[in-house]
């Protein structure tokens, strides 16, 4: 019979419905009867994309022997880590307090039924191995603990909980304190740590980190730093040829195991290649780099034609395993190859994608990569090639798709994919963009309240932070691709929930979760950038570019505060604070504002042309003249000529101007702290 998971709209819960194990979705029910029997809970945490989340459900879960002691001993409850990150957050910390090392999924806690944890780990195998005991032997151990030692584990519960309460920010700086030196450090750090020949940032396994690539981007962009523009250029170069990137289907991989980029952890998030996309066209802006370009188009049909709901929100990844094998899907032998494809286009296709190098994947099998550049002549031969390996690969058993929809990393791909459509001129990517926005506001915008996730018809859970933060962020990208006072408007209400729900207004920031949350053993205010960038930081950046637009001096005072509260912090330990140092740059120099108002022809074309020439730091917005509703400083008045552009800086505004070319010098020069 089907456990209580059954119910559920996370896949991940979903894939546990049949196991033998009495699981319980995080809630009351779960730690009321934990309290009323007097047994700890086995909190287990993970998502669907997981590899060894799906070891351990196989070697465990699974089994009717170690189910049965489960069920006998603890009250069993499994967490989809991306449904609740607030609950991921606390625990993750939890166990890198109690281990004294890093986390990880799946993550496996033990709580007293208050909810407080007492011992964790991540994967624990079915019989002891890898330094680590058997699953069966460490739940026997665990129940012990719990019977024979109550007193000692309460004691060290209320250490838990004033460790926590230890770990929020505390004193921030003054206004007159900030500057750009935390931004600085933070590239420093980023140089100590780059790998000049392979890209990324440390050794094995390597992450694309997309918030400290937007950082040197802009270190670019704003003071001509080339080394921060090579450190961002070799990496995303080495993960556009390298194996971390799909180089049939487009889309980039989670991480790779490998100091090379070529074998990667097979799953492929939304959150990842969202950021990703938009670094990809300002990467080509700035190098002129065709390969980026091209990344971005791949990468963007990729979420387009297998990451976008008939409905029009985005599924949150796909899988790294299929038949039960992490990357089966992907890997090749050169004799499946070589009989898909003429002798001239397998040529080209194993010199370009290593097929004739040794293999580099297990059981004499291939993963593509770039291994050779490829000739001008052989492009028609390398895309004949490309199409039929893939027509091929679609044909196999796919990895399986998570289709619930969040906001939070919808957000991310859509600045991602309005961001890029506005560089490279893809409308199509900008509608899709907007068809994800508008699926959000009909189905999981609800009562002036955002719900975090959705699938089949179902929408539930409190949103957090970052669903706040991030679609914000998203709508302000959306108003430069394409200006809607309905998009505005939305802006406002997204800012207005963000100060009443989730803003701590004595000390500054915000918490992770709103005011009116379920309450927890601890309501984190995260600084740092994780797999995503803080929400702190991108509500900061955000609120700080909402008030450069509609003149409302408490959004720039709640960007102001939350930068000054992880000031110290950031200059003390510079490095994890990506998102916020860009969110200090533009408090310490606020974003200049160009409004563009016109006839819709020619505003469309200067909107086009400035997208390539702005700096990072500038907001630019095309208004047709006769657009009604704005705020007063958006609210401009017609003049002679087709199209006339306003740009401020601060308090600073340069006359009305009227010639292309004259704005575009304009545009160009740096603003100045």
């Amino acid at each position: 019979m089907p456990n209580r998971l059954a119910h559920e709209t996370s896949p991940y819960l979903q894939q546990h419905a049949g196991n033998p194990v009495d699981w319980y979705p995080w809630g009351a029910e779960a730690l009321q009867r934990a309290r009323a029997e007097n047994k700890p809970v086995l909190l287990s945490v993970g998502y669907s994309a997981c590899h060894w989340c799906h070891v351990m459900a196989h070697e465990s879960f699974e089994d009717e022997q170690i189910a049965a002691l489960m069920n006998r001993m603890f009250i069993n409850v499994k967490v989809d880590r991306e449904e609740r990150p607030d609950l991921d957050q606390i625990y993750q910390t939890a166990h890198q307090m109690l281990a004294q090392r890093p986390g990880g999924w799946p993550l496996t806690m033990f709580l007293s039924p208050d909810g407080t944890p007492f011992y964790g780990g991540t994967y624990f195998p079915k019989t002891a191995r890898y330094g680590m005991p058997g699953f069966p032997d460490l739940l026997e151990r665990i129940a012990a603990i719990w019977r024979d030692k109550q007193i000692e584990i309460s004691q060290q519960n209320e250490q838990v909980i004033a460790a926590f309460a230890r770990m929020l920010p505390g004193a921030g700086a003054h206004r007159s304190q900030l500057d750009d030196a935390p931004v600085r450090a933070a590239l420093d750090g980023l140089r100590a740590s780059f790998d000049a020949r392979l890209g990324g940032f440390g050794d094995a396994p390597k992450f694309p980190h997309p918030t400290d690539l937007e950082l040197c981007l802009r270190a670019y962009a704003r003071r001509g730093d080339r080394a921060a523009l090579e450190m961002a250029h070799t990496t995303l170069a080495h993960m556009c040829d390298g194996g971390i990137y799909d180089q049939l289907g487009g889309g980039f991989c989670r991480y790779s195991v490998d100091a090379q980029w070529m074998i990667p952890h097979f799953e492929k998030m939304l959150y990842d290649n969202g950021p990703l996309l938009g670094l990809l066209a300002d990467a080509w802006l700035a190098t002129g780099d065709a390969r980026f370009a091209r990344r971005a188009e791949e990468t963007a049909g990729w979420i387009m034609r297998e990451m976008q709901s008939p409905e029009g929100g985005y599924y949150s990844s796909l899988d790294a395993d299929s038949e039960h094998e992490e990357g089966k899907y992907y890997v090749w032998t050169q004799d499946e190859a070589r009989a898909l494809l003429s002798a001239e286009e397998y040529e080209v296709a194993a010199a370009h994608y290593g097929l004739d190098h040794a293999p580099n994947f297990e059981e004499s099998r291939w993963h593509l990569y770039v291994s050779k550049p490829l000739a001008q002549r052989d492009e028609p031969l390398l895309a004949s090639a490309r199409a039929k390996l893939l027509a091929a690969r679609n044909a196999r058993v796919r990895p399986g798709r998570d289709e619930k929809v969040l906001v939070s990393w919808n957000a991310l791909a859509m600045r991602g994919m309005a961001h890029a459509g506005r560089v490279l001129g893809r409308d199509d990517w900008i509608d899709s963009a907007r068809r994800a926005l508008e699926f959000i506001r009909a189905r999981m915008w609800q009562a002036g309240r955002l719900v975090a996730t959705y699938k089949d018809g179902k929408a539930h859970l409190n949103a957090y932070l970052d669903d706040y933060a991030f679609l914000l962020g998203a709508l302000l990208e959306l108003l430069q691709a394409r200006f809607s006072v309905a998009d505005l408007e939305f802006a406002e209400e997204l800012a207005e929930v963000m100060l009443e729900q989730f803003e701590d207004k004595q000390a500054g920031g915000f918490f992770f979760t709103a005011r009116d949350h379920e309450r927890l053993i601890h309501r984190p205010k995260p600084g740092h950038d994780n797999a995503t960038p803080s929400g702190n930081a991108v509500a900061a950046w955000a609120l700080g570019r909402m008030a450069a637009l509609t003149g409302d001096d408490r959004y720039a005072r709640a960007a102001e505060r939350t930068v000054e509260l992880f000031f110290p912090t950031m200059r003390q330990y510079p490095a994890g604070f990506g998102a916020m140092a860009i969110a200090l740059e533009e408090t310490v120099v606020p974003p200049a504002v160009l409004v563009l108002r016109g006839e819709p022809g020619a505003l469309g074309q200067w909107a086009g042309e400035l997208a390539r020439e702005l700096h990072p730091d500038t907001v630019a917005l095309a208004i047709p003249d006769g657009t009604a509703g704005l705020p007063p400083v958006l609210d401009k008045p017609r003049r002679p000529g087709p199209v006339n552009g306003w740009l401020c800086r601060g308090v600073t505004c340069l006359a009305p101007v009227m010639n292309l070319a004259e704005l575009k010098l304009a545009c160009k020069q740096p603003a100045m702290s």
